[in-house]
């Protein structure tokens, strides 16, 4: 299953979360935590609750995002979350093991770690080799609050932060998503944030609002390009095995076993994005 795009859906809104149930992201995250008021978290709760027991046309996978178990309200999250339909639970704030470990100690469902703070990133590696860790979420807005930096269009304070994060969850082979882009007027800034994303590794996009979804499903998917050159990069290479050679050229670049691999994975995503549209 791809994880192109990510939507957080506020749980307190009921119109967004009818909305949700067929829009063609890959994945939504239904938000208990930043995105409901403290005084609306009982309701939103129950409004979440009645949402996930409907079923909606779409397949992408539902995940969770609790409240941190240390507030008045995560314990009760995640005992309602025993009853509902949900692929996973995003934990908030994450910044070590213990965080995972004691909501992993309250439900059986696969974990989703938000890596919002500088110990957070400095902790990634023991955090992305938690055996019910099934991938990271970037929380670029609370991290740039921690760090204390300047925001900027390209984000260059943050880079540092999302690689090594990257690095951390690609060495335990766990989905790695970029954090959201807050300009949701400008469609160029988004456009290069996931150009940038993808670019840098990561495997999708947390958005903030549903007209984000085409821009993060088209940047983390293999453009025709991508697969055009991947299909003659296999083929040559085939061809020089047969000949008893172990390198091809292709477009003056070369082409050995490393590249096949990669070229193999670029055309199975872009056989499962298709399958994905297509239904």
């Amino acid at each position: 299953m791809p994880f192109r795009s990510l939507l957080y859906v506020p749980a307190s809104n009921p119109r967004a979360l009818e909305k949700a149930r067929d829009l063609p992201c890959d994945a939504l995250i239904f938000d208990l935590e930043d995105a409901v008021a403290p005084a609306a978290k009982e309701t939103a709760r129950e409004r979440l609750g009645a949402a996930l027991a409907q079923a909606g046309s779409r397949g992408g996978a539902r995940l969770v995002r609790i409240n941190p178990l240390g507030s008045p309200w995560g314990e009760a999250d995640l005992a309602a979350l025993a009853a509902w339909d949900c692929d996973g639970v995003v934990v908030p704030k994450v910044d070590g093991l213990a965080d995972l470990d004691a909501v992993a100690a309250r439900t059986k469902r696969p974990l989703w770690a938000m890596i919002e703070t500088a110990r957070g990133v400095l902790a990634a590696p023991e955090i992305c080799a938690h055996p019910r860790l099934a991938g990271i979420i970037m929380g670029t807005n609370d991290l740039a609050r921690d760090l204390g930096l300047r925001a900027r269009p390209d984000r260059m304070p943050l880079w540092a932060a999302l690689q090594g994060t990257l690095l951390a969850a690609r060495a335990r082979q766990v989905l790695a998503i970029d954090g959201v882009c807050n300009a949701l007027d400008d469609s160029a800034r988004l456009g290069a944030e996931c150009e940038q994303g993808r670019d840098m590794g990561f495997d999708g996009k947390s958005l903030i609002h549903p007209a984000q979804i085409a821009a993060a499903n088209a940047a983390f998917a293999p453009s025709a390009e991508e697969v055009d050159l991947a299909r003659r990069r296999i083929a040559a290479h085939e061809a020089v095995m047969a000949q008893g050679q172990g390198v091809a050229v292709v477009d003056g670049e070369i082409v050995e076993a490393l590249h096949v691999q990669s070229a193999r994975a670029t055309l199975e995503l872009a056989r499962i994005v298709g399958e994905g549209e297509a239904s």
